[in-house]
């Protein structure tokens, strides 16, 4: 009876403890068939940010929530798999999804805490989280997990399965992947990575916000040192590996925008065209759109644009501190960081507090740790400010918010921030491809486009479409045109009375049409405009590009009075640089899927084939001839010292300085620098095409053009070239050469057109 009685005990003693076993194996056979199918896993198909590449092949941009670069898991380098396997699951090529002494480790740790803080998730564990589950810290979730993991292992290779890992998961700063991650955090490919950056990437996936290398640099490193440690003793890393490891300097890329050059308003383009076609998909297939883009042509267009705000901004003086922080109580690096945060970076001009200020030197904070010191030249521009006389928000002090620029040999200035916008861009005229593109000084600061949104007078650089028109119109560079006084009076709005003058004032009489242009003389130009009619002229202008609409057919338009933007300027000017032939700007090359798949290629008409033939080449020979003069002897002529024979071009400065133009060319290359305010107003009174946007298209001219041989414009067939004498008249011993249409070939006693008859002419003409 008693051998009995120990039997059932010990039988009942056995089910009870086996009950736990069975339940467990039966939630098991119940939950396992109601898993989710592993198809996401087995074609893995991940968001894919929208790239977009130069036309060289190189990355200038991309959009997308997820950024991430697909690695084959052979592609990996062995230390950051070893790294990986340290920080996150050592016993990863072991187990079968599941760690046990791992599990029973966390079970008991959170058993005596009375909650569930602590986890024992291997890398399949995570790759089931990542793919299927949530991240809340319940028993179900973390059962449903595990049971994700044993049916992973069956299905699935364990190097498949670490494939998934390094790929999909975050990273911090948008970033999935170690791919992506070592780019962003350290621009660097993961087969580049030393040992320290490798530890610390893998430190990463525990909490990616706390590590993070470039919010909390502190933390990151103790979290690193850790991972280094368990390396160190399980035998990944020697001991000289480890040793160096954990005193060498981490820097982190503070920007994890930065590619091979800045080309935001371009990569917005492609973003607007992408997302018309494709919507919210753009930003998760993977495509991949190739631009005309050329990184030599967009990183001078950049820094040109760049240096000739700044020197502009320079020229008017400095407007004082962007703002102040109180340092009376804390000037420690934390403090000053975290009041930094919020000032937006601005390429090189650095935000910066001023720590120390005398009229002699300057100690100040720059974001992101360095202190600078800044004496002598590097005083000069804010000399003004350093005073007692000024108010306190005037002037320099300690805790004034300034920016700080190094010069070319690496001393700090003081500079600021430009209230001055501008555009640049360039393209081949014989297709249209655009090689740059900045739509203005900062995209970060101001996203609107100025090369394609911007509707500006054009002003003098508009000269040349009405010439061309006069040629049409049995004109010639030697007709005779009066430089004198002339009163307009509007008869049919009873305006007051229109008094156009010169630039300079000044009045010279009757000169060559040529002249005219090359001293960009308005008497000149509007006595061409009432010559050929304002009609006309609207008409003729849309064969450049330009909207018929924003031009009306008034006399002012002979000054560029219209409404144009940089775009269309460029493509206008192709016309005279490739010979007549009409093409349109254009910057995407083709458009790729996610396997490399062409879904559209760009096929631009080209000059010379299939483009239009929209202007006589003797024409644009002839105004080529004329703008090569402008860049020779008129108010072009700063861009002489590239020391190029071959460089055609046309200034502009509208009414009151409101906006300055240079759009100027050589056969292979039309680019079209402009400077002025979004909100209108004068630039000063010295500011002109020639000295404010000239400097831009030379600095980029100057690099795009090295090493390209200058061209020879050849003369077309029916044309004449004729001596003639500084009258226009043709003339054998005439000191000038001449070209001419044939059938336009003047006699020997020129026709004068509008001879100065009396000082001042009065005439009648609608303005408005």
């Amino acid at each position: 009876m008693t051998s009995r009685w120990w039997f059932f005990s010990a039988l009942a003693a056995l089910a009870v403890a086996l009950l736990p076993f069975l339940l467990l194996s039966l939630a098991a056979m119940l939950t396992y068939p109601t898993l989710p199918s592993l198809e996401i896993l087995t074609d893995y198909r991940p968001n894919i940010p929208l790239r977009v590449y130069s036309a060289e092949g190189t990355l200038i941009g991309e959009f997308g929530k997820e950024r991430r670069v697909l690695v084959k898991i052979g592609d990996v380098p062995d230390l950051m798999k070893k790294a990986i396997l340290a920080a996150e699951d050592e016993r990863f090529y072991e187990h079968g999804g599941v760690d046990y002494i791992g599990v029973l480790r966390a079970a008991l740790s959170n058993f005596t805490s009375g909650g569930v803080k602590q986890g024992a998730s291997t890398i399949t564990m995570q790759v089931a989280r990542n793919f299927f589950l949530t991240k809340e810290k319940t028993l179900s979730r973390k059962f449903n997990e595990m049971m994700l993991a044993f049916k992973i292992e069956h299905n699935l290779s364990k190097d498949e399965i670490f494939e998934l890992y390094v790929n999909q998961i975050y990273l911090g700063q948008r970033a999935y992947g170690f791919t992506t991650a070592a780019q962003i955090y350290f621009g660097k490919p993961l087969n580049q990575l030393s040992a320290a950056e490798t530890a610390m990437l893998a430190g990463l996936p525990k909490a990616p916000s706390t590590y993070n290398p470039v919010a909390n640099p502190k933390r990151a490193k103790l979290r690193q040192m850790y991972v280094l440690r368990r390396m160190h003793e399980l035998g990944f890393i020697d001991d000289t590996t480890f040793e160096a490891a954990q005193i060498e300097p981490i820097i982190a890329k503070r920007n994890s925008h930065e590619f091979a050059v800045k080309a935001d308003y371009l990569s917005e383009m492609v973003r607007q065209v992408m997302y018309d076609r494709f919507q919210e998909e753009a930003y998760t297939q993977g495509f991949s759109v190739y631009t005309t883009i050329r990184l030599l042509d967009q990183k001078a267009a950049y820094e040109s644009l760049r240096k000739g705000v700044i020197d502009y901004d320079r020229r008017h003086g400095y407007r004082g501190p962007e703002g102040y922080i109180n340092l009376k109580n804390n000037q420690s690096e934390e403090f000053l960081e975290e009041a930094l945060q919020e000032v937006q970076d601005n390429d090189d001009l650095l935000p910066a507090v001023v720590q120390s200020a005398s009229p002699k030197s300057i100690t100040a904070y720059i974001k992101g740790g360095q202190i600078a010191t800044i004496t002598g030249e590097g005083l000069k521009f804010a000399q003004q400010t350093l005073g007692e006389k000024l108010s306190q928000n005037q002037r320099i002090r300690v805790g004034s918010l300034i920016r700080l620029q190094q010069d070319a040999k690496g001393d700090w200035q003081i500079a600021q921030l430009p209230q001055v916008e501008s555009s640049f861009v360039s393209d081949n005229p014989r297709d249209g491809a655009i090689y740059s593109l900045v739509g203005g000084f900062d995209f970060n600061h101001n996203q609107f486009n100025h090369v394609t949104q911007a509707w500006r007078q054009p002003g003098s650089s508009f000269k040349p479409f009405i010439y061309s028109a006069a040629l049409e119109n049995g004109f010639t560079p030697a007709s005779i045109i009066n430089d004198a006084p002339l009163v307009i009076e509007s008869i049919e709005t009873g305006n007051e009375p229109w008094y156009p003058k010169n630039y300079d004032d000044k009045f010279e009489g009757p000169m060559r049409m040529r002249q005219g242009l090359i001293k960009s003389k308005n008497l000149v130009s509007i006595r061409i405009l009432q010559a050929i009619g304002p009609v006309y002229a609207r008409d003729y202008i849309t064969k450049f590009g330009f909207d018929k609409e924003k031009h009306g057919a008034y006399l002012t338009m002979a000054l560029g009075a219209g409404s144009v933007t940089p775009m269309q300027m460029l493509g206008a000017y192709s016309v005279f640089a490739n010979g007549g032939y009409k093409i349109t700007p254009y910057f995407i090359q083709r458009i790729e899927d996610a396997q490399g798949k062409i879904l559209e290629q760009a096929g631009p008409v080209k000059a010379g084939m299939d483009a239009e033939r929209v202007i006589d080449v003797r024409n644009a020979f002839t105004m080529v001839s004329m703008m090569q003069d402008v860049v020779r002897h008129g108010t072009g002529i700063r861009a002489m010292e590239l020391g190029r024979m071959d460089l055609a071009g046309k200034t502009g400065t509208t009414s009151d300085s409101l906006d300055a133009w240079f759009c100027g060319f050589q056969p292979t290359l039309v680019a079209i620098s402009w400077i002025g305010f979004d909100n209108p107003r004068s630039l000063g009174d010295r500011e002109t095409g020639g000295g404010a946007a000239l400097p831009m298209w030379m600095g980029y001219m100057g690099k795009a053009l090295a090493g390209v041989p200058e061209a020879v414009y050849t003369m077309p067939d029916n044309m004449v070239a004729a001596r003639i004498n500084d009258s226009g008249r043709r003339d054998p011993n005439g000191n000038r050469m001449e070209y001419f249409y044939k059938e336009f070939l003047p006699p020997e006693q020129s026709v004068i057109i509008d001879p100065a008859s009396s000082p001042v002419e009065t005439t009648s003409e609608p303005l408005f």
